[in-house]
C-alpha cells in the first residue's frame, strides 16, 4: 500500500517561501537559515520544518520525467493583448526573458519510470501563473493531442486565477479547457491534477478540480477565493489552515496529499493501474483446490440466528480494509466525494489481484473507541455512499470490476444526514449500480444492516460469509416494532431469517464463504485465501462478458426476487 506523510504544521501558515541564489536560503516558515544544498536534495522542502518551497518548472520537471523524455509542445504562441492593456505586452516579454519560460504554463510529453503521459507544469513566476488566453490555449492544445494519441494527462496546477489583464477573454479559457478534458474523458482517458501552492481563481474553478484522481502537495492553498479576497469582501475572519491541502482532504475534496519525494513513483503507479490490460489467464481459478476447502470447512454443529448476530457484531472480526491488505496488492486508498467530506466509515480506492486492476470499495467499523468515532461506528453517511459511487463510475470508465465488502449495523441516521440527503444517497446508489457495465461483487463480512447495507449490494452476485447477517433491520428494532419489546432480539432473529443459510435458501444470496472458526486476527488469512479463490473464480466468470450483458443480468437477478 502507499504511504502517504504526515507533514508539520507549519505547512498550514500563511507565509511562502521562496527559493532565492546563493548559498544560503531562509525559511520564512519557522525562520531558520538552510544550506541550499541540502534543500535542493530535500526536494525543495526546509529539513527543519516540512514548509514547502515553490519551484520552478525547470525543477519541476526534473522531479516528475525521465531525464531527456520531455518533449515540449506550442511554444512561443503569439500573446493576445485584448484590452490593450497597458504595458501588458511590455510586462509579458520581459517575464520570459528573465524566467526562461514562453508563458505561465509549459506543455509537452514525456516518461515517468517509462510510462508515456501529457505533462504540464503551471508556474506561479509568470504573472502569478494567471491563465490568460495563451495558457489556456496550450492546456487545450495538450489535452485534445492526449486525446488523438490515447495519452493520460497530467497538470501541475499553480494560479493566482483568472488573468486581469485579459477580461473575459481569461474568462472564456475556463470553459475551454474543461470543455477539452470532458472529450478525453469521454474517450476513457485518465487525468491526474495535482494542485500545489497555490491555486486559486478561475483554475480552481475548472481544470484544477477535474481529475479523475486529484492530488495534492502538503500545504497548498487551494480556493476558489483566495484567503484575502474573502477576508477583504465579507470580512470573515478565516481559521487556521482554511484552504489547505489538509483542510480539503478532510472536506472530501481531494483524493489524497503526497510528499514530492514520493510523487514520480506514485503518478507512475498510478498511470501503470490505468492502462493495465486485464491478463484473464492470470484468474483462471484453482476449481478442485477451491471446492474442497469449501466442502471441508463446512460447518456441522447448529449454530443459532442469535449467535450469528453476536458474531457478526464482534469486536475482534475483521473489517473490509483488514480483507483488502490480505486479499489484493498495491492498495491506493481514494478520499472524499468531491463535495461535502471524507466519510471514514467507507474505504475505497483500486489495487490489483493477480496483476488485474479492481476497484475495492468496503465499509470500515473501528476496533478502538477512537477508531469508532473515526469510522462513525461503520455507520456510512451520504457523502460516504456518495465517494463509493464516485469511485464505482470511475471503475466504470475505466473498465475495472468493482468488489464491495458490506459491514455495516446501518446507514447513519442522525439530523445532519438527514439535512444532507441521505435517503437520496443510498437511492442513488441503487440507481446507478443496477446499470454499471462492469462486473460487480458484494460480500457481506459482518453486518449487512438494511439500506445501508443494499447501497454497496446491487452485485451481480452477493455473497455472505458464515456467521454474517444480513437483515431488513437490527433485530432489536424488529423485536420493538413487532412486539415492542427489543429483549426479545433473539427470537426476532430466527423469524426474520437473518442467517447466510437461510438467505441462500431464500436465493438472496448466491454463496457463503466459510469459517471453520468465527473470522479473527488469527484466521484471516486462511479465510482470505479462500475469498481470494473465489473472487478469482467470480472475476474469470465475468469479466468475458459483454458490457450489456452484465447489467442485464444484474437487472434480471433483482428483477426475480
Amino acid at each position: 500500500m502507499l504511504k502517504f506523510k504526515k507533514t508539520s504544521s507549519a505547512l498550514l501558515t500563511g507565509k511562502e517561501p521562496k527559493v532565492p541564489e546563493g548559498l544560503w536560503i531562509k525559511c520564512d516558515a519557522c525562520g531558520e537559515l538552510l544550506y541550499k544544498e541540502d534543500v535542493k536534495q530535500n526536494h525543495y522542502v526546509c529539513y527543519k520544518c516540512g514548509k514547502y518551497f515553490r519551484i520552478t518548472t525547470k525543477k519541476r520537471l526534473r522531479m516528475v520525467m525521465d531525464k531527456g523524455s520531455y518533449e515540449k509542445w506550442d511554444e512561443g504562441m503569439e500573446s493576445k493583448d485584448p484590452l490593450n492593456y497597458p504595458d501588458y505586452q511590455e510586462k509579458t516579454a520581459s517575464l520570459r526573458e528573465r524566467f526562461g519560460i514562453d508563458e505561465a504554463v509549459t506543455c509537452g510529453q514525456g516518461t515517468i519510470h517509462g510510462e508515456r503521459a501529457v505533462v504540464c507544469v503551471c508556474d506561479g513566476r509568470f504573472l502569478m501563473g494567471s491563465m490568460g488566453y495563451i495558457v489556456g490555449e496550450k492546456i487545450t492544445r495538450a489535452v485534445e493531442r492526449a486525446t488523438r494519441e490515447k495519452l493520460p494527462v497530467i497538470i501541475f496546477t499553480c494560479s493566482g486565477g483568472a488573468r486581469m489583464q485579459e477580461g473575459m477573454v481569461s474568462l472564456m479559457q475556463m470553459a475551454k479547457t474543461s470543455a477539452a478534458l470532458k472529450r478525453h474523458s469521454n474517450a476513457g482517458l485518465l487525468y491526474i491534477s495535482v494542485l500545489t501552492d497555490p491555486t486559486t481563481g478561475g483554475v480552481t474553478a475548472s481544470f484544477a478540480m477535474l481529475g479523475d484522481i486529484i492530488l495534492a502537495e502538503p500545504g497548498a492553498l487551494v480556493g476558489f477565493a483566495g484567503p484575502r479576497v474573502i477576508e477583504q469582501t465579507i470580512r470573515q475572519k478565516l481559521p487556521e489552515g482554511f484552504q489547505r491541502a489538509e483542510f480539503l482532504l478532510e472536506h472530501g475534496l481531494i483524493d489524497n496529499i503526497v510528499e514530492r519525494e514520493e510523487l514520480k513513483e506514485t503518478l507512475a503507479k498510478l498511470i501503470v493501474m490505468h492502462n493495465r490490460v486485464q491478463p484473464k489467464e492470470a484468474l483462471i481459478p484453482n476449481r478442485r483446490k477451491s471446492s474442497v476447502r469449501l466442502e471441508e470447512n463446512k460447518r456441522k454443529e447448529k449454530v443459532s440466528a442469535w449467535e450469528r448476530v453476536q458474531r457478526a457484531r464482534a469486536q475482534d472480526r475483521p473489517g473490509a480494509f483488514e480483507y483488502i491488505q490480505e486479499i489484493f496488492t498495491d492498495f491506493i486508498e481514494f478520499h472524499g466525494d468531491r463535495h461535502f467530506a471524507d466519510d471514514g466509515a467507507i474505504v475505497g480506492g483500486i489495487a490489483y489481484l493477480d496483476g488485474c486492476p479492481v476497484t475495492v470499495i468496503g465499509q470500515q467499523k473501528g476496533k478502538t473507541t477512537k477508531e469508532n468515532i473515526t469510522r462513525n461506528f461503520g455507520m456510512p453517511s451520504p457523502e460516504g455512499y456518495r465517494k463509493s459511487l464516485r469511485l464505482m463510475k470511475q471503475a466504470q470508465k475505466f473498465h475495472r470490476p468493482i468488489i464491495c465488502f458490506v459491514d455495516t449495523p446501518g446507514a447513519f441516521c442522525g439530523m445532519e444526514a438527514e439535512e444532507r440527503g441521505q435517503g437520496e444517497a443510498i437511492a442513488r446508489n441503487l440507481f446507478e449500480m443496477s446499470d454499471l457495465t462492469v462486473p460487480v461483487l458484494s460480500i457481506v463480512i459482518g453486518e449487512g444492516g438494511s439500506g445501508g447495507a443494499l447501497a454497496l449490494a446491487v452485485g451481480n452476485e452477493v455473497w455472505m460469509m458464515e456467521n454474517s447477517t444480513y437483515t431488513i433491520l437490527s433485530p432489536e428494532g424488529f423485536a420493538s416494532i413487532m412486539w415492542k419489546d427489543a429483549s426479545k432480539a433473539s427470537k426476532a432473529a430466527e423469524g426474520m431469517r437473518v442467517t447466510a443459510e437461510d438467505l441462500k435458501e431464500l436465493g438472496i444470496i448466491e454463496k457463503i464463504i466459510p469459517e471453520a472458526q468465527p473470522a479473527n486476527a488469527q484466521n484471516i488469512v486462511k479465510i482470505a485465501e479462500i475469498m481470494q479463490e473465489e473472487i478469482r473464480r467470480f472475476l474469470h466468470e465475468y469479466l468475458p462478458l459483454e458490457e450489456g450483458q452484465l447489467a442485464i443480468q444484474r437487472y434480471e437477478r433483482f428483477r426475480n426476487m
